[in-house]
């Protein structure tokens, strides 16, 4: 018997890699139905799929929607979806893990090697503001649209994902960083103001991880190697750590958590 029920549900947005994909994994095998939103084109669904199939053999209820999170349009799309599926007031856990940002420099770049890194094109307000509503203010865009539909349960748990990048300086993580200490704000305010409605919400500041997201940033190699060299346990975090987190932090006994920011590092932080 899971953990959970499988009348509970869990939505993960940006679920087919990385940290949504081990999320869901995770909190399907210890009971809960889950609904996964992603967006991603036809050649890369047949690896996709050998991953939801697995997802699929725990018998719970299932959804998938590949299309734009970020839009009215999917946003709705999706929630009537988990409406018309049951799920109306039974939505456990919401995880924001849409990783959709833009990587450019504010400035030229004068050192000639690291110009053929990061290219010649700079960050203009366009970019900056989509990547701050698509990884930061779009979870409160979720919650509210979720919330409305009455889709939350009486005790509901919503989780965001930060980087050291929120305090820490990388070139072309400029637009990136803001977003995510947008979403820290935001989770903070979800926190204090849906509390009486029994959502609490946290934010995981993950170890530098493999993933997609990480690989599309310049100089992610050498972040890597940096990261596992002072890492107190010699290598770098892995999804099912984050996933691992998250879903005990979804269980009855972690209901006085709430509003923070929880490191999962394995100490890589704290070890200078």
């Amino acid at each position: 018997m899971g953990i959970f029920q499988s009348t509970q549900w869990a939505l993960i947005l940006g679920a087919s890699s990385g940290f949504g994909l081990a999320t869901a994994k995770r909190l399907a095998a210890q009971g809960l139905s889950v609904c996964l939103v992603h967006r991603d084109r036809r050649g890369a669904m047949e690896r996709i799929e050998k991953e939801f199939d697995e997802i699929r053999a725990h018998g719970h209820g299932f959804l998938t929607f590949n299309l734009d999170a970020l839009s009215p349009d999917g946003i709705a799309e999706t929630l009537n979806g988990l409406k018309a599926a049951g799920a109306e007031g039974h939505l456990r856990v919401l995880v924001h893990s849409i990783a959709f940002g833009n990587l450019k420099p504010i400035v030229p770049v004068k050192d000639e090697a690291l110009k053929a890194v990061y290219g010649e094109a700079l960050i203009e307000d366009e970019d900056m503001a989509r990547t701050v509503y698509s990884m930061g203010t779009s979870l409160l865009t979720w919650v509210q649209a979720a919330f409305r539909a009455g889709l939350f349960a009486s005790d509901a748990r919503v989780f965001g994902l930060t980087s050291e990048g929120n305090e820490v300086a990388w070139r072309g993580y400029a637009a990136v960083s803001a977003a995510k200490t947008a979403l820290e704000a935001v989770s903070r305010s979800i926190a204090v103001e849906f509390a009486p409605y029994g959502i609490r919400s946290n934010i995981i500041q993950a170890g530098v991880t493999d993933t997609p997201a990480l690989n599309a940033i310049p100089g992610s190699a050498a972040m890597k190697e940096f990261a596992k060299s002072r890492n107190p346990f010699g290598r770098l975090t892995v999804p099912d750590d984050v996933a691992g987190v998250i879903a005990l932090l979804s269980q009855d006994s972690a209901a006085w958590v709430n509003g923070t920011i929880i490191r999962v590092d394995g100490g890589e932080r704290i070890a200078g």
